[in-house]
């Protein structure tokens, strides 16, 4: 087993890390203060991701991206996390759900997005339906020869930003295993559409300047031509593309992780009491010793995961090991940062207090970590008929 990086691969890891301490840290405290990203920064980043080339690094070659592997983009996600949420956003990585684009949706969605001319959103978490997929309450129905969407979805990450929308939808309901379930079906929705409205959210203690949006659908009316995907067949075009959604979240875990640990690291080589580094002290040397060793297991077991995905493989449980185990693993990180540094690490001078915020909200989107045990626990018993 080779556990190193290629050359190349180093190369991705080097080239998107100097991209985050140049360009993205020198903004951060401008944007955790006002909860805004200014335009003309945000349209800085986006250029310089373009003209880097990893601009929608996360697709294929065939549609314009720069083809890397699982892996890579893994590796990319995990130097992205060191930096802003906010301002890491304009690196550009649209949803992969896009390639089950066809036809005219090609030239008008898939590809605008790939170059960076039009940028995304996915919405699906509702009020009263979070993981609850199938319990979601925004419905479309045919009216003549369209589809009639009405409903509130909330949490929507870069709806702000967004061009257009990628949003699921009840269309109906079937019978399966004694139960009623609802039909999902996916839609294409473009900002400006009649009916359909975008406005400010909730304000989280979670990465500020990451906003969530809620939108709103009122009698808003789509041809069938915005259908993405098969009209009920919302949940095939979701397990085909999603999946991706929570190694970044584990990966970025990673990231922010690693440069929480830098600075804990630094502080302890420095600081000293009783004449030495307190790093010195056993109660401090341990939690470096435990940060690290669970900061080094959560990077391999994403990278594993991302791996097996390269390979083909099944990858559903460890992906959701990944992504447990990562996001927890963070918030461990981060308030043992906070304890070696004392009241200083709890202040606004240093970052600190702001990962340890910004590390509670990993563990609840993209599936709780109730939800990824479930998965797991699901994966592990089905196998024996339980």
């Amino acid at each position: 087993m080779n556990f190193g990086l290629t050359q190349e691969q180093e190369m991705i890891v080097s080239t998107v890390r100097s991209f985050v301490e140049n360009e993205i840290y020198p903004h951060e405290k401008l944007v955790e203060d006002t909860r805004e990203v200014p335009r003309e920064i945000a349209e800085e980043i986006k250029r310089k991701t373009i003209e880097l080339g990893f601009y929608a690094c996360n697709f294929p070659e065939s549609v314009g991206g720069a083809g890397l592997s699982h892996v890579e983009f893994a590796l990319v996600e995990r130097e992205l996390g060191r930096g802003s949420m906010a301002l890491n956003h304009f690196f550009g990585r649209p949803q992969n759900i896009l390639m089950a684009c066809k036809g005219e949706q090609i030239d008008r969605y898939l590809k605008p997005a790939v170059r960076g001319e039009r940028m995304d959103a996915l919405a699906m978490t509702e009020p009263d339906a979070g993981s609850d997929i199938r319990g979601m309450k925004t419905t479309a129905r045919r009216d003549g020869g369209d589809w009639v969407l009405n409903g509130t979805k909330h949490f929507i990450s870069g709806a702000e930003h967004a061009d257009f929308v990628i949003v699921f939808v009840a269309t109906g309901e079937e019978e399966a295993g004694g139960l009623t379930k609802k039909k999902i079906t996916t839609f294409l929705v473009d900002r400006g559409t009649p009916g359909f409205t975008i406005r400010e959210g909730y304000k989280s203690v979670s990465h500020r300047g990451y906003k969530n949006m809620i939108l709103e659908f009122d009698n808003c009316r789509l041809p069938d031509t915005q259908v993405l995907g098969e009209v009920d067949g919302g949940f095939a075009v979701m397990n085909e593309w999603l999946y991706a959604t929570r190694i970044t979240v584990a990966t970025m875990s990673v990231g922010r992780a690693r440069r929480v640990f830098d600075i804990m690291l630094d502080y302890a080589a420095s600081r000293k009491q009783f004449g030495q580094p307190i790093g010195k002290f056993q109660g401090v040397g341990f939690q470096l010793s435990d940060s690290i060793t669970e900061i080094d297991a959560a990077d391999w077991l994403t990278l594993a995961a991302a791996w097996r995905l390269d390979q083909g493989m099944s990858a559903n449980r460890e992906i959701a090991s990944a992504k447990v185990y990562a996001t927890e693993m963070l918030a461990r990180v981060t308030d043992r940062a906070i304890q070696v540094h004392g009241g200083m690490g709890l202040m606004d001078d240093l970052p600190l207090e702001r990962f340890w915020r910004d590390a509670r909200v990993e563990r609840i989107w993209d599936g709780t970590s109730e939800i990824q045990r479930h998965i797991i626990a699901r994966d592990l018993l089905r196998p024996l008929g339980a």
